[in-house]
């Protein structure tokens, strides 16, 4: 590894960032990113940090992956902040490009992932979604030319869009991905979590943990994986994991679910029911569900065991409210990087 520069070199334009890229040391990392940064999109840049002797982060709002519904406007940024956090997780280079730098007028070249990784779930929710994502993370290896490109565990989905489009382009770069990183009470960390209410702040790890209830019954088959999930989302878990101060109080929110399935990781087909045969334990149990406008993704593969589980109370530091211009949750298009 190379040494950390006191702040990592910040370049606006493709050129810029070539010239820059091409005097670094190899192997060259490269974690994208959309700003407004977290733990998780940190972990990355560490990772990156350890296994590369140069890391480049990039900072770009990408305007092709937001759907009508979601306000790229209110998307939050602090570049200055942002910079500062990379460079001192690892990076020596920032690419933070503008719109009219990735997108030139006159730019008419969109790529398309498609088969089964796009016929459904993320990609039904958020139609375009993914066009949105091949097309900048084409652009940002051409640019970029890394070695390596780290990408969370979290959006699973993505990731296996992405390694497609790496295999399918003979791209020569090795995608990496990152565990989830999560919450003491196992929350996956997301930058939507800052528009969670207290309670449903409290409510949220249910989900993981409703996940996490699928291997269990892993023996029964895709089915019963999906059944069990479902109803622990819908339903709720038994009243005696509650602290005894809750007990009395009005109930947490609910889940409205989007979907749970048992998919293949590398095509995102369903898993369907085999006879006899076991599930491949790298099988991976997806759900998507909602706390009011707040939409939360999670994944665990079918092999999975359970971490230590420490309930979120009340005591404990709860995510600053958003600020009230940004727009419900629901408005806010999730960092598609991170974990």
């Amino acid at each position: 590894m190379t040494a950390h520069p006191a702040t990592a070199v910040i370049a606006r334009t493709v050129a810029q960032t070539r010239e820059v890229i091409a005097s670094l040391p190899r192997p060259v990392g490269l974690v994208p990113t959309m700003g407004a940064l977290h733990e998780g999109h940190l972990t990355l840049i560490r990772t990156a940090a350890a296994e590369c002797a140069s890391v480049v982060v990039s900072i770009f709002v990408n305007p092709t992956q937001f759907s009508p519904d979601e306000d790229l406007a209110r998307y939050p940024r602090d570049e200055a902040h942002d910079v500062a956090q990379v460079t001192a997780a690892g990076a020596h280079v920032v690419f933070a490009p503008a719109v009219s730098e990735m997108y030139p007028s006159g730019a008419a070249t969109t790529v398309h992932v498609g088969g089964s990784l796009t016929a459904r779930f993320e990609a039904t929710e958020r139609p375009g979604h993914f066009d949105g994502v091949a097309t900048v993370v084409a652009k940002l290896l051409d640019i970029v030319m890394p070695d390596r490109a780290y990408f969370g565990r979290k959006d699973a989905q993505q990731l296996a869009v992405v390694r497609r489009l790496v295999a399918d382009l003979d791209l020569p770069v090795e995608v990496v991905p990152v565990d989830t990183v999560r919450e003491p009470d196992g929350l996956a960390m997301s930058s939507r979590n800052a528009y969670l209410s207290e309670r449903e702040r409290v409510k949220a790890p249910e989900l993981y943990r409703a996940l996490l209830s699928g291997p269990e019954v892993a023996e029964r088959g895709p089915q019963a994986i999906v059944h069990e999930v479902t109803t622990k989302l819908v339903v709720g878990f038994p009243p005696y994991i509650r602290p005894a101060d809750e007990l009395d109080g009005p109930p947490q929110p609910a889940f409205s679910v989007d979907y749970v399935a048992v998919v293949d990781p590398d095509t995102f087909e369903p898993v369907t029911e085999h006879g006899d045969t076991p599930l491949r334990p790298d099988s991976l149990i997806v759900a998507a569900a909602r706390l009011n406008e707040t939409r939360l993704i999670d994944n665990v593969e079918v092999g999975e065991q359970a971490l230590d589980y420490h309930p979120h109370h009340s005591s404990e530091p709860i995510p600053q409210e958003p600020d009230p211009q940004a727009g419900p949750a629901s408005d806010q298009e999730d960092d598609p990087w991170a974990q």
